[in-house]
């Protein structure tokens, strides 16, 4: 049986302060986010986010799908994270990102 995944895709929109700072600071702020709901036993951090095209995707599963898109929005209305992320419901059968429901997120 497969279980529930919930992909959060954020488009990869550099948010350094200065020039020569880290493009996407963001990206470790969402990861130590979904690190503490981990931790807290609310969902499963599926493997590292990586970067696909002109997104960083990041995996959650281990929850109900309103549990996952729950922490979806919450790592959408970080600050830094850039507008336009949005989720894709999907199993860990499937063999391709983003190939799933597509799931809007609400700064």
């Amino acid at each position: 049986m497969a279980g529930l995944i919930v992909e959060i895709h954020v488009p990869l929109v550099p948010g350094g302060r200065t020039a020569d700072a880290y493009p996407f600071p963001w990206i470790d702020d969402v990861e130590a986010l979904l690190g503490d709901l981990e931790e807290q036993g609310e969902i499963e951090v599926i493997d590292e986010g990586e970067e696909c095209d002109d997104v960083y995707v990041f995996a959650v599963g281990g929850a109900d799908e309103a549990g996952l898109l729950a922490a979806a929005s919450r790592v959408a209305a970080l600050d830094g994270v850039p507008g336009g992320a949005f989720a894709v419901v999907t199993d860990d059968e499937t063999d391709e990102i983003g190939q799933g429901r597509r799931v809007n997120l609400a700064r």
